[in-house]
């Protein structure tokens, strides 16, 4: 990913590709790595692929919400003169696009939430206080896939890492409390975008329920499952993602 990585202005991002822009925005918890697949695919199919670093432990705590981090999304998107993109988010980055479409639909020609916080929150500030408890954050990073096996111990570390520090933890639990006022079930039935549901028949963060639920409250929804999957499918089944995605995209016409 290294040679497409810029930093410019107060931005850093991935870019890759010519075309179409998706603009990809990642979890609380997820880097840009976790979009390896998708950015290495579609640049091959015509789309830029952009990737942002949201600032989710550099802002202010009074900017530490969804509301910030969704016109944080659309100055990024004015500041490389984008006319319209495609949004896709993972978890709070679904929650984040879902709350940039709501205020700015006009940037958004299409719409791809997987794993989305937005209508459900049990994901994030539930139990945190156990910082220092290094097979309890293993647990919980291993229980968002389906397959264990993809926490590798780098990302374990990782999360580790963030929890204990006690700045980002109090962002963490900032961010929580965000996602729960910033719920967007009374949005939803008056946001028209095209919007591409990808969910994983096994995601116990965000139940399938879930999915269910943004896609009868969301006007011109398709609901794709992915078995055997947890709640980064784009992690897990980069392949199947990629292919699902792809035809949306084709069918849509975007």
């Amino acid at each position: 990913m290294d040679k497409h990585y810029k930093k410019e202005g107060k931005y850093s991002y991935y870019e890759a590709g010519e075309g179409t822009p998706i603009v990809i925005l990642h979890g609380l918890m997820g880097g840009l790595s976790n979009f390896d697949a998708v950015a290495q695919y579609f640049p091959t199919k015509g789309y830029k692929v952009v990737i942002p670093d949201l600032p989710i432990y550099t802002q202010s705590i009074l900017k530490t919400n969804v509301k910030s981090f969704a016109k944080y999304v659309k100055d990024f998107i004015t500041f490389k003169g984008f006319d319209k993109v495609i949004l896709l988010g993972n978890s709070l980055g679904g929650h984040i696009a879902l709350y940039h479409t709501k205020l700015y639909p006009e940037k958004v020609a299409g719409l791809v939430i997987t794993g989305s916080s937005g209508l459900y929150e049990s994901a994030m500030g539930d139990s945190y206080p156990k910082r220092g408890d290094y097979e309890y954050i293993k647990k919980k990073a291993e229980d968002v896939f389906y397959d264990p096996k993809i926490a590798t111990p780098e990302l374990i570390d990782e999360v580790y890492a963030t929890v204990n520090d006690r700045i980002k933890l109090i962002k963490t639990l900032t961010i929580a409390k965000s996602a729960i006022r910033h719920n967007m079930a009374k949005d939803l039935p008056k946001m028209t975008v095209e919007t591409c549901i990808i969910w994983g028949k096994n995601d116990a963060v965000t139940p399938p329920n879930v999915a269910e639920e943004f896609d009868k409250l969301l006007p011109n929804s398709t609901l794709y499952w992915i078995d055997k999957c947890g709640h980064a499918a784009m992690m897990e089944h980069p392949q199947e993602f990629n292919n699902i995605l792809e035809e949306w995209l084709v069918k849509k016409n975007l």
